[in-house]
């Protein structure tokens, strides 16, 4: 064994390859299940006892020199292909670029009012899209013989019971649920897709994405929720934004209006967009109506609150002057890759 030993030490010593092939077969000429170091490791079970120990540690000695000296002739080898593969392709290049995908418009509106508001100290709060018909009508002071209620406008999952489960028609429900859990004072947005029963056109559709707002505390006024509602405008079109707040009505606040904010194309002048107002209205609001404070188990005569409500995709068609709704659910990637560059606040 002593002379088969000193045989391998000198092959290996003189031992040279040119490319990583030879360097691999040298290896396995010598490491592999059947190379000439591996046999004598294989004979070493026939040593005699009292020479185990001397030609143990010669048998290691051999192995760890044999795989030192592998690496050393593939290193060589590495060096001398420079950065040319075995294929000819030069491997310092950069690849090729992978195409990647954008966010969705909606989803990138969604999050800039999200962002917005939460640097007003807004949380954010969620709920279900399946709901009962109590969050979503009764616990807002929705009469029963309201309009929405009928089959026209919502989407009924179960009738057969005295609350019914339906598609929420709006995120108002997650405020409801809001008020239920969570202790005063309040400040949550709502983001959520909602669903109506409405015939599909360039104005409307079936499904949309609303953010809904609330905030509760005692002593909160009119006053308070323009402020909010300015400082959200200005955020979201540009500080010189102005907004107008028309009377409307909502059955969950009381007073309600409509805000309208002055026409960023035009900068209030008129043009297409604004049908030659000056003005786009952006969302409905109000200051939460007591019985639906009370609805909650909340105290109007100690607490006061105002909601707002807007459709995501009423913002992005006035931030980007998109003139059909139906474009945001029809995955043109013609259309969606125009905000591949878009970025959120």
């Amino acid at each position: 064994m002593k002379e088969a030993i000193e045989q391998i030490y000198k092959e290996l010593q003189d031992l040279k390859t040119a490319t990583l092939k030879e360097a691999e077969e040298a290896r396995v000429r010598f490491l592999g299940k059947k190379g000439e170091v591996t046999a004598l490791m294989e004979q070493f079970r026939t040593v005699a006892p009292e020479l185990k120990r001397e030609y143990g540690q010669k048998l290691n000695d051999l192995k760890k020199f044999t795989l030192a000296k592998i690496e050393e002739l593939k290193d060589a080898a590495e060096a001398a292909s420079g950065p040319a593969s075995a294929s000819g392709e030069d491997l310092s290049m950069p690849g090729d670029s992978m195409p990647l995908g954008s966010r969705h418009p909606v989803s990138i509106v969604r999050q800039q009012i999200v962002d917005i508001f939460r640097k007003f100290g807004y949380d954010v709060a969620e709920g279900p899209e399946i709901e009962d018909d109590y969050h979503v009508f009764e616990a807002l002071n929705f009469p029963p013989n309201h309009p929405a209620r009928e089959m026209q406008d919502t989407f009924f999952v179960s009738t057969g019971h005295l609350n019914p489960l339906l598609l929420r028609t709006h995120t108002s429900s997650v405020q409801v649920r809001t008020m239920e859990t969570q202790p005063l004072p309040i400040r949550v947005v709502c983001p959520g897709r909602v669903f109506r029963n409405e015939a599909i056109s360039a104005r409307a559709h079936c499904i949309f994405h609303q953010v809904e707002g609330l905030y509760i505390d005692k002593n909160v006024t009119f006053a308070d929720l323009k402020q909010a509602i300015l400082l959200f405008a200005r955020e979201m079109f540009g500080p010189d934004t102005q907004i107008r707040m028309r009377p409307s009505y909502f059955p969950f606040t009381e007073p309600s209006a409509e805000v309208d904010v002055s026409c960023n194309i035009c900068k209030g002048k008129g043009c297409n967009i604004c049908k030659g107002t000056g003005w786009l209205e952006i969302m409905g609001c109000g200051m939460v109506d007591p019985n639906v404070l009370k609805a909650s188990g909340i105290d109007p005569e100690v607490y006061s609150g105002f909601a707002f409500g807007m459709g995501v995709e009423r913002i992005a068609m006035l931030k980007w002057q998109v003139n059909d709704l139906r474009h945001y659910f029809e995955n043109d990637m013609r259309f969606l890759s125009e905000f591949s560059t878009a970025t959120e606040v």
